[in-house]
């Protein structure tokens, strides 16, 4: 099996955050750093030239904003999209929910840890979304519990009863790990259950997932509150 290294550009306008999450993801066998940028415009145009795996864009960034960088980038759009994970340290629900519409694949707060932000890159380059469960849970809650919660539409095609299972997991908040655990399957079985929910119902990411299936009222349980 040929081991496969992630390349990453990563943009922030802070030189010591750039610094310390190069040291991070250099840190891990399967992930490289191969660009840095202190503003959006440059992420954009470094991400054109290099065309790296994955782009981690700070929000707040001079010139051109992570947000309007993400759109640039994995826009609905962009023809030729590269993966986007945004990390900030402001944990704004504007903030995530322009990331997600940009075409964010993933959303997480710079306290998430080496661990979380090395399997949100990971995750972005399979195709997969990671948004840090505190802001998932939040999400979700507010959607559960707001009064303008419209039905969501019919999927493409019927959801089996093995994949209405795992999407009552994810509207609870759970990782795919967490998933495979309560339902007592694989790990590559919840991923290929997750993608192909997400084909059927037109999902771009986890918490469209799990919004889908609270509009649907068929979960029939709670959203998980975070530790």
């Amino acid at each position: 099996m040929v081991d496969v290294t992630v390349r990453v550009v990563v943009a922030d306008d802070q030189e010591l955050v750039r610094a310390g999450l190069r040291m991070i993801l250099n840190a891990q066998p399967d992930i490289e750093v191969v660009g840095e940028a202190a503003d959006g415009a440059e992420a954009v145009a470094l991400a054109h030239r290099l065309r790296p795996d994955v782009c981690l864009l700070d929000i707040r960034m001079p010139v051109l904003d992570g947000i309007e960088a993400t759109r640039e980038l994995a826009g609905p759009e962009v023809a030729d999209p590269i993966p986007v994970v945004v990390i900030t340290t402001f944990d704004l629900d504007e903030y995530v929910y322009a990331a997600l519409r940009a075409g964010a694949r993933g959303f997480l707060l710079k306290d998430a840890g080496p661990a979380m932000l090395a399997e949100a890159v990971h995750a972005a380059a399979r195709g997969d979304a990671l948004i840090a469960p505190s802001i998932t849970v939040r999400l979700l809650e507010t959607f559960a519990g707001s009064a303008q919660a419209a039905p969501a539409a019919s999927p493409a095609e019927p959801l089996t009863e093995r994949e209405q299972e795992v999407l009552a997991e994810v509207a609870r908040g759970l990782g795919n790990g967490e998933i495979a655990a309560e339902l007592h399957i694989s790990l590559s079985t919840v991923k290929t259950h997750v993608a192909s929910i997400m084909t059927k119902i037109g999902a771009r990411n986890r918490v469209e997932l799990a919004i889908w299936a609270l509009g649907r009222g068929g979960t029939g349980s709670k959203v998980r509150r975070s530790n």
